[in-house]
């Protein structure tokens, strides 16, 4: 899986695994995203998608490196995504 691939799978997760908000964008805590067992599966290296994901605006978070544990309730915002051009 290449790293698009990844940053999509990880779009799906959050909608899935998060809550949405009035503004469309969708919260979850790393914690809950890390200790999912369909999350371990799918993402080898987690921490590097979303900074990957962060890199390219679709998701939006507090500090740069997230470790297991110490960040398990930083929150992890799912941006909305951009209305589709005609």
């Amino acid at each position: 899986m290449n790293v698009e691939e990844e940053v999509e799978k990880l779009r799906e997760e959050i909608q899935r695994l998060g809550k949405v908000q009035p503004d469309g964008s969708y919260k979850v805590t790393f914690g809950t995203i890390f200790h999912d067992d369909r999350c371990a599966n799918i993402f080898e290296a987690l921490v590097g998608t979303l900074r990957a994901a962060k890199k390219r605006k679709v998701v939006a978070y507090d500090g740069e490196l997230l470790l297991q544990g110490v960040h398990d309730d930083v929150e992890i915002t799912l941006n909305p995504a951009p209305a589709a051009v005609n």
